[in-house]
């Protein structure tokens, strides 16, 4: 009985003594002859991504990478438990998306029915999305458990897009925290991440107004410096307020758009039209209102321009311009404002038809 015991603590003691941290060993012990010697066999097990982001568009289609395999290769298979979460651009609680052994999987939440393990190889547990929303965007959890131990590996999801400002229609700095969401939700978009920003001043976002973030931050884009943005003796970038109150505190917005799936058209009238007349108008012609982030949209991902000021579901009044020219505003390519003007003043309109009403 104490040989037994013995033997247990040692056996014990040399699977702790095997565990080195980032690797997960797990160990299969047999009885080796009659004196109840055993042998051992060590088995590490790897989890990898092939793309440490992926970039995709709402409506798409995407699969997010995950593989895992056995050093030295099993003689026979075996099905771990493989586990994918999600962590929020904005940050908050991980989310989890799909659990799967061997060939049964269910998916959870808001992800219920839009994914599924592929399994095209042994160790194949890319995570396979459909149909892309706009607040899918974040890092992807890939977690492989095999016994009592487990190996994870993550992708970040980013969707491609456009960045644009937002204000309350009575002017700036009227925009709570869940003000400023509601606003963007209204708008055919969501919070712009921190990430979607930056990347959106690398590629020219000057603008000189503080707005809200998904993580609760307040910051603004500056390429070209000047006096009443921070003074013009501070280098480019991204200016930020840091976190501020939620509820308090007041804002514009920054907003994320991504590819639509329908058209955003100028509504060629006979006359202009005040905000009701330009309503009834997109009906008749089997549409809506666009909305600003469909715009935004349009102007970034399909190159829409037109010099033609219309009326925008929000009430307010934008024409797009990808190609600057005479008569149509600054030097460089944008979505012009007027702001929101009083609802019987007279305007184009831009319509929006989803793919739906397009066949």
């Amino acid at each position: 009985m104490m040989i037994c015991c013995i033997q247990t603590l040692l056996l014990l003691g040399a699977q702790l003594a095997l565990s080195i941290p980032n690797n997960f060993f797990y160990h299969d012990f047999r009885k080796g002859n009659g004196n109840k010697e055993f042998h051992f066999s060590g088995v590490k097990l790897h989890v990898d991504s092939a793309q440490p982001a992926v970039f995709a568009a709402t409506g798409d289609n995407v699969t997010l990478p995950c593989r895992f395999w056995y050093e030295p290769e099993l003689t026979s298979p075996r099905e771990p438990r493989v586990k994918w979460s999600w962590q929020p651009a904005a940050g908050g609680h991980e989310t989890d998306v799909l659990v799967a052994i061997g060939s049964r999987s269910r998916s959870l939440g808001e992800f219920r029915g839009r994914v599924q393990i592929r399994q095209d190889f042994p160790g194949d547990a890319a995570l396979v999305m459909t149909n892309l929303m706009l607040n899918d965007t974040g890092r992807y959890h890939c977690e492989v458990v095999d016994r009592l131990e487990d190996k994870s590996t993550s992708v970040y999801l980013e969707l491609r897009g456009v960045v644009f400002p937002y204000q309350h229609p009575r002017g700036h700095y009227h925009l709570s925290f869940l003000a400023a969401q509601q606003a963007c939700e209204q708008q055919a978009s969501t919070l712009a991440t921190f990430s979607q920003l930056f990347q959106s001043w690398k590629e020219g976002l000057n603008w000189c107004n503080a707005g809200w973030l998904a993580d609760g931050t307040v910051q603004y884009p500056m390429t070209r410096p000047r006096v009443p943005c921070g003074g013009d003796g501070l280098a480019p970038g991204v200016r930020s307020y840091g976190r501020r109150h939620l509820q308090l505190h007041r804002y514009d917005v920054f907003c994320f758009s991504s590819t639509l799936q329908g058209k955003v058209y100028y509504l060629q009238p006979s006359h202009t039209m005040n905000l009701t007349e330009a309503q009834q108008a997109c009906q008749e012609d089997g549409a809506q209102v666009a909305k600003v982030g469909q715009l935004y949209a349009a102007w970034k991902l399909s190159v829409l321009d037109r010099c033609d000021a219309g009326w925008l579901a929000d009430g307010s009044v934008r024409y797009p311009i990808t190609r600057p020219r005479r008569n149509c505003g600054p030097s460089e390519p944008g979505v012009r404002s007027f702001g929101f003007p009083p609802p019987q003043h007279k305007h184009g309109v831009y319509c929006y038809k989803s793919g739906d009403e397009l066949m």
